[in-house]
């Protein structure tokens, strides 16, 4: 089934009820709202798919979508999968360099992009030679159509190509992952049974391609008043009111978005009693922030699926039950409980390996309580990596089954004696550290997760930086506020003392102070270890 066959029907029973607000502020701060009904979505979306294949384009070409959030970024991708084209969604966070190896690799025909693109196109232009058709967005807003225009739904097989979404590159190069009608269909199905969501609901997604799930299942979806590229940088302010305004039930994005909403709701005594749903993804949550955000939730709880873009979602688990059930573990070293899988998810635990794994016949599978890489068996677990058959053959294990794959998540961790997966860190932050006894691997977050607790401390980030081909355990301490000579070295004793007395100890050569932490571009809070690494290896 088409990604956009939902559309027409929405249309049809709910035709005057809007699909999205969009916010506009003007020179005052006052905030006002665009919006498109669900029946002027599936008409323009309609009408956009037959100009698209007008201007030379066929179904199958890959088009580029470099389009700010608002009504038409919607109305132009719904076109796309009308028309059985596939949309190509970058990340700016990736960086300028990342990004245009990634147009250059992916090869798009099309480009639909805001002005800044016909510049980038005129500069850069060994990176676009693959373009034949660039559509100005602006222009396509303008756009007027004959209102008769026959239906457009192109049909399609459950596997055939949908769109290409591009990781992060969080801990490599970013890769472009494919997706099928399939997957994104059975994403929307286990999102809307996960969470209970109906046509009543009303969406507030911090990532913007959220919204395209929501939207196909009947709801209204508000666009937040954000640079979704700088989630760190959303104004609380701006988010409070068009939770507000619209009674937004549904909110979903990086932690960093709702840290910023915790301390300027806790500050000005605001409540936020529509929200049933407040959605964390991205990088692990500490239990502080859960409280912190169910102090204004009356209604509501907080949630944290785990998965990737390769993958999602793999488990879930609501703020209540590591608050009441799990914080203790967290805190104390066991690592980030992340919850059980989802429904039709099946997860294994992989030896710690570099090596490509071909087929699930060769896996040598870790029983529970053992720490190995996370590898998942889902109906939306994606077939490959677009042009990077090295990179496919490295992350995807052939399962028993045909035509089933699993997904090599990257990230370490294990399965308790309950099947709760308990998150440790990437696979590649791993300290493989040399001892009496033989090599050790350690990872990061069980033991920051203690260090976190500790008073004086904001954050942490326990990296690898190499002496001589040696690892030398290095703390990179990020403290709530400016601590003196004394209280310094005050905490660095504490800190010892608590990783010494993990069921694991470690023994830390260096602990460094900093203000800030480098992180990922998309989400802006997973730490940047590689990077953090390399800066303080000169410094050891």
């Amino acid at each position: 089934m088409n990604v956009a066959s939902l559309l027409p029907h929405f249309a049809q029973s709910s035709p005057d009820k809007i699909a999205i607000f969009a916010p506009k502020k003007n020179l005052w701060s006052k905030i006002t709202y665009e919006s498109i009904s669900f029946k002027k979505l599936d008409e323009r979306s309609n009408q956009f798919a037959h100009y698209f294949l007008a201007s030379g384009l066929k179904a199958g070409d890959r088009i580029l979508v470099f389009v700010k959030p608002c009504t038409h970024f919607s109305v132009i991708t719904f076109g796309l999968f009308r028309a059985g084209l596939i949309p190509v969604f970058l990340d700016p966070g990736m960086g300028t360099r990342n990004l245009l190896n990634a147009i250059k690799q992916i090869k798009p025909t099309g480009l639909i992009g805001e002005t800044v693109m016909s510049l980038a196109r005129l500069i850069y232009s060994d990176y676009f030679k693959s373009i034949t058709v660039h559509l100005n967005v602006n222009q396509l807003k303008k756009m007027t159509f004959e209102e008769s225009l026959p239906l457009l739904m192109k049909e399609v097989e459950p596997h055939d190509s949908a769109a290409v979404l591009f990781t992060s590159g969080g801990t490599g190069i970013p890769k472009g992952v494919l997706y099928t009608h399939h997957i994104f269909n059975t994403q929307r199905s286990m999102l809307q049974k996960m969470f209970s969501l109906t046509s009543s609901d009303v969406d507030l997604p911090g990532f913007p391609l959220f919204g395209l799930f929501t939207i196909t299942m009947g709801m209204t979806s508000v666009i937040p008043l954000m640079n979704p590229s700088k989630p760190s940088k959303a104004n609380a302010k701006y988010l409070v009111k068009n939770i507000k305004d619209h009674q937004a039930t549904f909110i979903a994005g990086s932690p960093a978005i709702w840290k910023n909403l915790a301390i300027y709701c806790i500050k000005h005594k605001i409540t936020l009693p529509s929200v049933k749903y407040l959605v964390m993804f991205g990088a692990p949550v500490p239990i502080k922030l859960h409280k912190d955000l169910q102090s204004f939730l009356p209604s509501g709880d907080t949630y944290t699926p785990y998965g990737a873009t390769e993958c999602l979602p793999v488990t879930c688990i609501s703020g209540k039950e590591l608050i009441n059930q799990m914080a203790e573990k967290m805190n104390s070293g066991h690592g980030t409980c992340i919850g059980k899988p989802c429904p039709d998810v099946t997860i294994k635990i992989l030896p710690i390996t570099d090596c490509d794994l071909a087929s699930e016949k060769n896996a040598n599978w870790l029983e529970k309580q053992q720490m190995g890489e996370i590898c998942v068996k889902s109906q939306t677990v994606t077939p490959l990596y677009v042009d990077m058959p090295e990179k496919t053959k490295a992350a995807k294990i052939k399962g028993e089954e045909e035509n089933v794959l699993w997904h090599r998540m990257g990230d370490l961790g294990y399965k308790d004696e309950d099947g709760h997966i308990w998150f440790c860190g990437r696979k590649s932050h791993r300290l493989d550290i040399q001892e009496i006894q033989g090599n050790v691997t350690i990872a990061p977050i069980p033991y920051e997760n203690m260090i976190n607790e500790l008073p004086h401390v904001s954050r942490c980030a326990l990296i690898a930086p190499k002496q001589n081909e040696k690892v030398i355990p290095t703390l990179i301490v990020v403290p709530l506020n400016t601590l003196s000579t004394q209280e310094k070295r005050e905490l660095s004793n504490k800190i010892e003392q608590a990783l010494l007395a993990h069921p694991i100890p470690l023994k830390i050569n260096h602990i460094f102070y900093r203000k800030s932490l480098p992180v990922d571009g998309r989400h802006n809070i997973k730490i940047d270890r590689i990077k953090l690494a390399k800066i303080f290896e000169g410094q050891i």
